[in-house]
């Protein structure tokens, strides 16, 4: 797995990216994906996902996290991991994140960390189109970072 902080916004810090670090390896485990599994994680500013957003999902605006699946993997199981293959590129964007986490009340690392669970989810081929998948995504990222964080999940900002 690789970070890039491109974003130059300085709200990110190192333990920020250790913390997204540690949960990718966690993820990882939890879904059965080896360390094998390629994964890039870009920190960009509001002008590159706005640039992004608009390119790949013809909306305006720049949005908290993009993600694009390469190999579309699935979860593996822990008698059968996923051992090879590249996951995706998931993007993040610290300026929105750290409005939605002002918002909801908790810390940009939470939401970073939130962000990242939901962008994984979306590389293995997780979505909310429709009310079931929505209730087995979100219960599935709350159920992954309340394990990982050792308390409540942060609340959700955005579909």
């Amino acid at each position: 797995m690789s970070i890039e902080d491109v974003s130059a916004s300085g709200l990110v810090s190192a333990e920020d990216l250790a913390e997204l670090t540690d949960l990718t390896a966690y993820l990882y485990a939890q879904l059965s994906l080896s360390a094998a599994v390629e994964l890039s994680l870009s920190l960009v500013d509001e002008a590159e996902m706005e640039r992004l957003h608009l390119e790949w999902m013809d909306l305006p605006g720049a949005t908290d996290v993009m993600s694009f699946p390469m190999d579309e993997l699935r979860p593996g199981r822990p008698e059968a991991p996923v051992s090879e293959g590249t996951l995706g590129d998931i993007v993040l964007c610290p300026v929105v994140a750290q409005a939605q986490a002002e918002a909801a009340g908790h810390s940009i690392t939470d939401e970073l960390c939130l962000l990242t669970t939901h962008g994984v989810l979306h590389l293995l081929g997780y979505d909310h189109d429709d009310a079931a998948e929505r209730a087995q995504m979100f219960g599935l990222q709350k159920q992954l970072l309340e394990q990982f964080l050792g308390r409540e999940a942060p609340v959700p900002t955005t579909d």
